[in-house]
C-alpha cells in the first residue's frame, strides 16, 4: 500500500487513488497497536496524514501526524531527519487548527534540533526557522516573526544565494507578514521583487511564480489600489486554470480572490457569480465541509451584505457559523470570526440588540483563547463598542473603545490603519457626547 500510494497529494488527478486508499489505513491505524508499527507504518501514517490535511480533515489527520512522530521517535530516534520532518509536519498541523500554543514549541524544537544535528546554517535549519516564523505570525506576535522572517532571509541570501527557491519562499512570507502589520509599501516593494526573481529563476508558469504574483495582487487590493490589482487577479485566474486544471486548489483560491478585487473596485454584479461559481467549485472539488468551502461561503454572504440582500445574507452567515462549530470546532478562530461577522450582520440589519451579545461572547473567546493582546481580540473589543455605540450605550461604548485603542497602539503602533480607525471612532463618539 504504501509504494502504490501517490507522491504528489495537492494534485487534483491524484485524489481518487488516495480517497480509495483512505479506508485501508484508517483500518490498519484503528486495529493495530502503535507499538508494532514500522517505520513504513509512520511513513504510511505520515503522508496520510499530510493529505488529510490538505483536503480540511484536520481533526483526522492530526492523530495520525501524531502516531507517525511518536513512532519515528521510537523506531528512528529524536534526532533522525525524518523525525525531525515529523515534528514539523505536526506543528503545522497544530497550526492550522488554531492551537499555536502546541505549534509553536514544536517548530522551536525543531530549530532546536536540526541547528544541533546538521548546524546553524543548514538548508534544512533555515526552512525550520521560516516556518518557527510562521508560527509567531498564526500566534499574532508579528514583532518576533518580522524579526525571524528578516534575520532568516539575510542568512538565507548568504548561504543558498538570493535566487535559492527557499530563500524567494521566505521573501514572499515576509512580504505577507509586512502587510499584516500596516505596511503595504514594504510589502508591495518584496513582493514585485520576489515575483521578478521567481519568472527570472523558475518561470512565468511556476506554481510559486503565479502564487507570488496573486499575493502581489492581493496586497494592492489591500493596500487600497484595486484598479493594479484586478489585471493581476485575472491573469492569475487564467493561468491557473491553463497551468494547473480548473480543479486545482490554487486555481479556485484564485477565483475567490478574483471576486474580491471585483467587490473592491465596487462591481458586485461580477463578483456575486465569482464568489457563487467559487462556493460550488470548492464543495464539488474540497468537499462541502473543507474550511476553504466554509471561508467561500462567508465571502458571498459578505457580498450579499454589501449589495444589501440581506435576507440570504444572514442565513448564509448562521449556516457558515454552524458549519464551522461543528467541522473546526467552537474555539477555532475562524469559528469566532464567523460569529462577528454574523453580529455585523445583525447590525447592518438595523438589530444591534442582536449583535451586541454575539459581539461580547466573541470577545470573551477570543481573550480566552487567542489572548488580549491578539489582533483578533483587539477588533473585537472596537466591535463591541461599535454595537454599544449603535444601542446609544455610549458609557459602555468609550472604555471598550479606549481599551481597543491603547491594545493596538502597543501591538500595531499608533500609524497602523486600524489603530488610526479606532482612534476615529473613539472621538466620533466623545464628540456625540457633546451634541
Amino acid at each position: 500500500m504504501h509504494t502504490a500510494l501517490p507522491a504528489a497529494r495537492r494534485n487534483p488527478a491524484t485524489w481518487p487513488t488516495w480517497r480509495s486508499f483512505l479506508p485501508h489505513i484508517e483500518a490498519l491505524a484503528d486495529h493495530t497497536s502503535p507499538a508494532t508499527d514500522t517505520a513504513v507504518t509512520a511513513t504510511l501514517l505520515n503522508q496520510a496524514g499530510l493529505f488529510l490535511h490538505g483536503q480540511g480533515r484536520r481533526e483526522r489527520a492530526t492523530p495520525y501526524l501524531e502516531r507517525a512522530l511518536e513512532d519515528r521517535v521510537r523506531l528512528l530516534g529524536t534526532d533522525h531527519p525524518d523525525t525531525l520532518t515529523a515534528r514539523g509536519n505536526l506543528g503545522m498541523a497544530y497550526e492550522s487548527t488554531g492551537d499555536t500554543e502546541r505549534a509553536v514549541p514544536l517548530y522551536q524544537q525543531v530549530c532546536e534540533d536540526r541547528a544541533r544535528v546538521l548546524g546553524a546554517e543548514h538548508e534544512d535549519t533555515l526552512t525550520a526557522r521560516n516556518n518557527l516564523a510562521g508560527g509567531y505570525e498564526s500566534a499574532g506576535d508579528l514583532d518576533k516573526a518580522v524579526q525571524l522572517y528578516e534575520q532568516t532571509l539575510s542568512d538565507m541570501t548568504r548561504v543558498l544565494g538570493a535566487d535559492h527557491p527557499e530563500t524567494l519562499t521566505l521573501s514572499d512570507n515576509l512580504a505577507g507578514c509586512y502587510e499584516l502589520v500596516g505596511d503595504p509599501d514594504r510589502a508591495l516593494r518584496l513582493y514585485r521583487r520576489t515575483l521578478d526573481a521567481r519568472i527570472r529563476v523558475l518561470g512565468a508558469d511556476h506554481e510559486d511564480t503565479l502564487s507570488t504574483r496573486n499575493n502581489l495582487a492581493v496586497t494592492y487590493l489591500s493596500a487600497g489600489d484595486p484598479a493594479r490589482a484586478l489585471p493581476l487577479q485575472e491573469q492569475t485566474l487564467s493561468d491557473r486554470i491553463r497551468v494547473l486544471g480548473a480543479d486545482h486548489p490554487d486555481t479556485l483560491g484564485a477565483r475567490s480572490n478574483l471576486a474580491v478585487a471585483y467587490e473592491l473596485v465596487g462591481d458586485l454584479a461580477r463578483a456575486i457569480p465569482q464568489y457563487q461559481l467559487a462556493m460550488a467549485e470548492k464543495a464539488r472539488v474540497l468537499g462541502a465541509d473543507h474550511p476553504d468551502t466554509l471561508s467561500a461561503g462567508r465571502s458571498l454572504a459578505t457580498a450579499y451584505e454589501l449589495a444589501g440582500d440581506l435576507g440570504r445574507a444572514v442565513p448564509l452567515y448562521r449556516q457558515t457559523l454552524d458549519d464551522r462549530a461543528r467541522v473546526l470546532g467552537a474555539d477555532h478562530p475562524d469559528t469566532l470570526t464567523a460569529r462577528s461577522y454574523l453580529a455585523g450582520a445583525y447590525a447592518a440589519a438595523g438589530e444591534p440588540a442582536r449583535a451586541v451579545p454575539l459581539y461580547r461572547q466573541t470577545l470573551d473567546d477570543r481573550i480566552r483563547v487567542l489572548g488580549a493582546d491578539h489582533e483578533d481580540t483587539l477588533h473585537s473589543y472596537n466591535q463591541l463598542a461599535n454595537g454599544h455605540a449603535w444601542t446609544g450605550d455610549l458609557d459602555r461604548a468609550v472604555p471598550l473603545y479606549r481599551q481597543a485603542l491603547s491594545g493596538m497602539t502597543r501591538v500595531l503602533g499608533a500609524d497602523h490603519p486600524d489603530t488610526r480607525a479606532v482612534a476615529d471612532n473613539l472621538a466620533t463618539v466623545l464628540r456625540s457626547r457633546f451634541l
